[in-house]
Formats: structure tokens, sequence, C-alpha cells
């Protein structure tokens, strides 16, 4: 009989998923991190591989961003896009036995950190542009580590023991959950009081929640909450981005400045405009950092009316 989690349907399903997930986290786990981020690189390499539909996706999504790279560069892309998912998987998998002075000493660098922090000194909220792009898991998580808790707007996954799991463990250090389904309300009270939510700018939406922009040449139904939000309260927009450096073999927080937002008072043309520049800075780190951003999301799946699908 399928059991009940926070009014959520647990199937025999949802538990061998858990099952596999935790053991394979169990495992990584008890590795060097160096061990685990080679075992998860070559983990995700082989299931990429083998997951055809996906690649197709991830082609097509490349066709878009970069129409004249050659198949087998965008080969080689993919293979260190996987390679960036399984290192991503292993420092999860560690994630509870870090501590502020590892991170601090060795995981983590921060770049642009007094845009944040000159920007929470306003009081009137912050909002992390972020995405699927380097350590996505793993920023807000160190942030929080490091003395500087936030919270954050997720999407439920589908296997609520995995979505309860993976929650407990981003929320370790102080970090909040914010869902979707709820989100408006809640970005409010948290501008309101001054807090800073990280937000992912880089998922396809559906209308009336997402407007159509432009995102690497094409249009893509992109979030506008955050643009909304950030008209009504005054709140900072900033964008922000774990990055991994091979020269110095060690992941990067990158902060920007806040985000010069149009405010003619149509809000809602100011509403698009601001929605665009958000997509627009997305894909200006994506395009520095291609190798680890999530190329497997179908991103443009909702068309504008009367246009083709592209999937």
């Amino acid at each position: 009989m399928a059991a009940q989690i926070p009014n959520r349907t647990v199937s025999l399903r949802h538990r061998l998923e858990y099952a596999v997930l935790r053991g394979l986290l169990a495992l990584l786990a008890a590795l060097p991190r160096s061990s685990a981020r080679a075992l998860g690189a070559a983990f995700a390499q082989m299931l990429g591989s083998r997951l055809r539909g996906l690649r197709r996706s991830a082609l097509r999504n490349l066709s878009i961003a970069f129409p004249l790279m050659p198949l087998e560069q965008a080969d080689r892309l993919l293979h260190r896009m996987y390679r960036n998912l399984g290192w991503l998987l292993a420092e999860f998998a560690h994630m509870p036995r870090y501590t502020a002075e590892f991170v601090r000493d060795e995981l983590i660098r921060y770049e642009g950190l007094e845009h944040y922090d000159s920007a929470m000194k306003r009081g009137r909220g912050v909002l992390v542009l972020t995405g699927h792009l380097g350590a996505w898991e793993l920023s807000s998580f160190a942030h929080s580590l490091l003395g500087r808790p936030m919270s954050m707007v997720i999407r439920r996954l589908d296997n609520p023991l995995v979505d309860e799991y993976v929650n407990r463990i981003r929320c370790m250090h102080g970090n909040r959950i914010l869902h979707k389904d709820d989100f408006a309300r809640a970005l409010l009270r948290s501008m309101h009081a001054g807090e800073a939510v990280g937000i992912l700018m880089d998922t396809n939406m559906t209308p009336p929640q997402g407007v159509f922009v432009p995102f690497f040449g094409e249009l893509a139904c992109t979030a506008s909450g955050a643009a909304r939000v950030a008209q009504k309260t005054g709140a900072a927009v900033l964008p922000g981005f774990l990055l991994w450096h091979d020269d110095e073999q060690r992941y990067v927080l990158h902060f920007g400045p806040p985000l010069d937002l149009q405010d003619t008072g149509d809000t809602e043309a100011d509403a698009v405009a601001n929605t665009a520049l958000f997509a627009r800075v997305t894909e200006d780190y994506i395009r520095q950092y291609p190798d680890q951003w999530l190329w497997l999301h179908r991103r443009w799946k909702t068309r504008p009316p009367g246009e083709p699908k592209i999937y």
C-alpha cells in the first residue's frame, strides 16, 4: 500500500528510486572527495551516453545557442557537462560533512561578495539570479555554511522521499525553501523582511507565470515573478553563480553588481523588459562557461502562439 508524506503519495517506485539514490550517495560519501568526484563523473558520463533522448534535446539546444558549432565540438562539450554533473553529485554526497573552514580555505573563493553584502545592507531584500550552471546545489549550501543563509525558490521533486531528503540537506545551515506553487507571497514576505532569495532563471515556464523574452536569440518563456517583485518592493537584483575554475582547481562564487532595472511606470512593459535583462545576464554567464550549463533541459519547450515546436 502506498504511504503518505506531507500530503503526497509515496509509491513503491518512489521507494525504489530513493533507495538507489541513497545507496549511490552513501558510496560516494564513503570515498575521499577526489575519488568520489572521479567516480561521479564516470557514472554521469556513462549514463549520458545511454540516454539518447536527452542527448537529442541537448544537441538541439546547442544548435540554437551555437548554430555554427560542429558536432564533434558539441559532443566534447556535453562530455564535460556530464563530468560537471558527476562532480556535483559527489559534492552533494559530501556536503553534510563540510565545515566552514574547508569551504572557505579549500573549496570556494568569493568574487564580488561586496556586491551581495552592500545589497543586503539596503534592507529591502535581495534577489539572486542564478541557474542550472556550475555547482548550483553547492552554491547556496556553502553560502549558508559561511554565515549567509538564504531562501531558494524551487519546484517540488516528483519523488516526495527524494524531495524531502534533498531539502533537508539544502537547509542544514539555515537556508529555507520557497516552493513555486506559493512563491509569490513568500517572495514578497522575504523582500519586506530584507532577506535574500535565490531564483533559477533558466527553466521553461508557461504563461501567465512566464513571458516570452530572447534567450540565445530564440524566444523562451521565462519566469517574470522576480521582475514583478523587484518592481513592487525595490529589492536589489544581482547575479550569483558558483563556477568551477580549472586554473585554481576550486569553485568561485561570482556575485555581479546589482542590475539597473527599467522603471517607466508601465508595469507590464517594465516586467517584460527586466525579465529580458535577467535572461540576457544568465545567457552571458552560460556563454562564458558553456560546459557547466544543463543543456539537457528543454528550455524552449513552451512556444509563442503559432510557432512550431522545437523538440
